[in-house]
């Protein structure tokens, strides 16, 4: 066979090569559009609700106590005096001291600016943030505290506890999850379909679980026959939405 005719058949079969690889590429091609468009319209879409009302468990407050005195070391000491009575009484009432925990202590000179700034005293505070899941004994908290010297009550906020958290989000997503079943297989059977699947799924929390208010910071202090300062925490609503999107067949 002359040289020519071999050269002629190995361009012939390159080039029939070369069709086949192109058909069957454009064939992968349709498959593969074919199969997304099938995905695509084989789906639905739902979202699903879920929230519970929550009486918060955890307190926190400020409690402090502001002396003024000639001298700063006066001052300093009358503080710790009273600062070490009103702990004492805390602790009187069962809280730990993991519960109580020093947030301010200062010592700083008092000013009078009448004709030229002169210093007529210092004044001497310490402060305990209280945290606690005692809500029911916080009007006694205050109340004792203010009696043993605490002159200062700062704002006092109501939350839900770490694990209380924790549960809520597993107890509403699952509702939630539930919810958004519901109605794509509600949806799927009015379609003469049947749910066969998850696709995708997200998820999204709306934490109203803190709530706060201020009490004045005021001496508050009990004696015979006075009514009990009034706390009450209220309650407060925790939300969850989940989307989910569900292959039907």
């Amino acid at each position: 066979m002359s040289q020519e005719n071999k050269n002629d058949k190995s361009n012939f079969a390159i080039i029939a090569l070369s069709v086949v690889l192109v058909v069957m590429s454009f064939t992968i091609y349709a498959i593969s559009q074919s199969g997304s468009e099938q995905n695509a319209a084989d789906t639905i879409t739902m979202s699903g609700y879920a929230e519970e009302k929550v009486v918060p468990d955890t307190a926190a407050l400020s409690i402090g106590v502001v002396v003024q005195a000639d001298t700063a070391k006066d001052a300093s000491d009358q503080n710790a005096a009273l600062m070490s009575t009103v702990v004492a009484e805390l602790k009187a009432l069962g809280l730990e001291d993991r519960e109580i925990q020093t947030s301010y202590l200062s010592v700083y000179p008092v000013y009078n600016y009448d004709k030229e700034q002169t210093i007529t005293g210092y004044s001497a505070s310490n402060s305990v943030q209280v945290t606690t899941t005692k809500i029911g004994n916080l009007s006694q908290i205050i109340d004792r505290a203010t009696a043993a010297g605490a002159n200062q009550i700062g704002s006092i906020s109501f939350s839900v506890s770490d694990d209380r958290q924790k549960q809520l989000r597993e107890d509403l997503m699952n509702e939630a999850v539930a919810d958004a079943s519901s109605k794509a297989n509600g949806l799927a059977g009015s379609l003469g379909l049947k749910v066969t699947g998850v696709q995708t799924a997200s998820i999204s929390g709306n934490d109203n679980s803190r709530v706060s208010y201020t009490v004045a910071e005021t001496a508050m202090g009990t004696g015979t026959g006075q009514v009990s300062t009034p706390i009450e925490p209220g309650e407060s609503t925790v939300s969850m939405s989940v989307q989910v999107t569900y292959y039907i067949g």
